[in-house]
């Protein structure tokens, strides 16, 4: 079994001789129990998620952000906490249990809780809701709650891994640092040291609008400062990453691999400036290569993989899948190999496998809000905006999960995450120039928009994009770069009612 610093690494090309003109033809969903679409539904599908030029009165079930897994919207930071609006009773208590062992604030081992002791011994979280604060996103360090800080660095050097994985057309080869791994933890048990402490200052840039306005984009530095094993290496390449929100996970997980696919692009065949492309990474739970779609460069096949992923790398948590008690912690540190681990239970791991699922079910399950005031001139205008200005090119508005089998919450819903899953080139501006698995270091995968418009009321903040530099949804669209330039530049010539009007749009999602 690999450990989670290789297999983070290494995830896109295991054993995976794909090269890109196979993707439609070899990728698929072996981890949905999926029931074929008829020819009649196909045609069905392809009607209702066609864009629409109609901006006069809100599409069909527009709404319905999450088709029949919508919640209503509650006036409080537990408007992301929900479970889908159509989960039986009995997978409700399913969810709470879930909710639980997702709140669970671990422990140093030894404990006389068993059940929970093994933190660390380095992390950066003692919880996975510590990251994700009230299902929502991260807070960084000048966020209001400076003791509810959830961002960290990832880490690697260029390399090679010939031992595990063949090159193979698209893959970007790096390995961990020798000292640190592929991710700085800046806390650790008690007897241990941190592996760094975060650093970032920030440079202003103006950008003045046609119309006389003005906003102010901020640069970050970030440094990793006060070292706990020994120095980087020198050519060691830095990822700042902040807590993404939590929202329709599962229904996301459920999109076909097949309707992703469509919407790639590699060598902008349409001549349209967008060259989306999938992350193909390799599941070590179905031992076969699939469509990355979650993580800020969509490095996790699936939600249960990605969460632990979280639990190994964030909180230092063993699971059958990265069993290692030692967490992410390196050859080198040596102290911490050797440290008193939680695993030496009944579970085996520190969290076992129906603990591992009980988080996954209820990361999957948590609800998408309801959308707010779609019929609203303004917001039917920004909405207008949005799709003239070609924003829908990569933030695809609507799908149709998969038929399924077991999972009817997620089955044959009509959806309106406004993504495609694929990887974009962003521009220098936003380039962390630390690639992993085939995303580059100017790409990043699109992130969903449902729910967005309520990042204050949930998080308490309104810090976006992947490390949270963006201090408004203006501020996000204009740091956009890249492929996405001439959408960025069309937005600056907007005049001044056009611009309000694509952030109340936004502000609906």
């Amino acid at each position: 079994m690999l450990t989670f610093g290789l297999a983070l690494l290494a995830g896109s090309a295991i054993q995976a001789d794909i090269q890109a003109e196979d993707f439609r033809a070899t990728l698929g969903d072996p981890h949905l129990n999926v029931i074929p679409r008829t020819a009649e539904e196909t045609a069905r599908i392809a009607a209702v998620t066609a864009l629409s030029d109609d901006f006069t009165a809100p599409a069909r079930f527009e709404q319905m952000s999450a088709g029949a897994a919508t919640v209503r919207v509650v006036g409080t930071a537990d408007a992301f906490s929900q479970p889908s609006d159509n989960l039986t009773f009995e997978d409700e208590l399913t969810f709470k249990v879930g909710n639980g062992l997702f709140r669970k604030l671990w422990v140093s081992a030894p404990s006389s809780t068993l059940a929970s002791d093994g933190l660390g011994p380095l992390y950066n979280a003692r919880s996975c809701q510590r990251c994700h604060i009230k299902d929502g996103r991260g807070h960084p360090p000048e966020a209001e709650d400076s003791n509810a800080i959830s961002m960290f660095l990832r880490v690697s050097i260029p390399g090679t891994l010939d031992d595990l994985i063949p090159q193979i057309e698209g893959y970007i080869a790096t390995s961990p640092d020798p000292n640190y791994g592929v991710q700085l933890q800046d806390f650790a048990v008690q007897g241990y040291r941190a592996e760094y402490r975060l650093d970032i200052s920030y440079q202003e840039e103006t950008v003045t609008f046609p119309d006389g306005q003005t906003a102010s984009l901020r640069h970050p530095t970030y440094t990793a400062a006060d070292l706990g094993y020994g120095p980087l290496h020198p050519d060691a390449m830095f990822s700042p990453r902040l807590a993404p929100q939590m929202i329709g996970l599962g229904l996301l997980e459920a999109i076909p691999t097949a309707d992703i696919l469509a919407n790639a692009d590699p060598d902008d065949a349409n001549d349209d400036g967008i060259s989306g492309r999938p992350n193909v990474v390799w599941s070590l739970v179905h031992d076969e290569p699939m469509l990355g779609r979650f993580g800020l460069k969509a490095i996790e096949p699936t939600v249960l993989e990605q969460s632990a992923g979280a639990f190994a790398g964030d909180i230092g948590i063993s699971t059958p899948i990265f069993p290692a008690a030692a967490g992410e912690c390196t050859p080198a540190q040596v102290d911490c190999r050797n440290a008193i681990h939680g695993d030496g239970d009944d579970r085996g791991t520190e969290v076992d496998a129906e603990g591992l699922e009980l988080v996954a079910f209820y990361s999957r399950n948590l609800g998408v809000p309801a959308r707010r005031d779609v019929d609203d001139p303004q917001v039917l205008r920004g909405k207008e905006v949005f799709y003239s200005t070609g924003c829908t090119a990569c933030h695809t508005p609507s799908f149709v999960t998969h038929r399924l089998r077991d999972r009817p919450e997620q089955s044959f819903q009509l959806i309106w995450p406004y993504t495609d899953l694929l990887l974009h080139d962003m521009g220098e501006g936003l380039a962390d120039h630390r690639p992993e698995g085939r995303a580059t270091g100017r790409e990043w995968r699109t992130p969903p928009l449902w729910g967005i418009g309520l990042t204050q009321q949930v998080s308490g903040h309104t810090y976006f994009l992947h490390d949270g530099r963006a201090r408004s949804l203006l501020e996000a669209v204009l740091w956009h770069g890249g492929e996405a330039a001439p959408q960025r530049d069309a937005v600056i010539a907007l005049p001044t009612e056009d611009r309000a009007a694509l952030i109340a749009f936004l502000e609906s999602l």
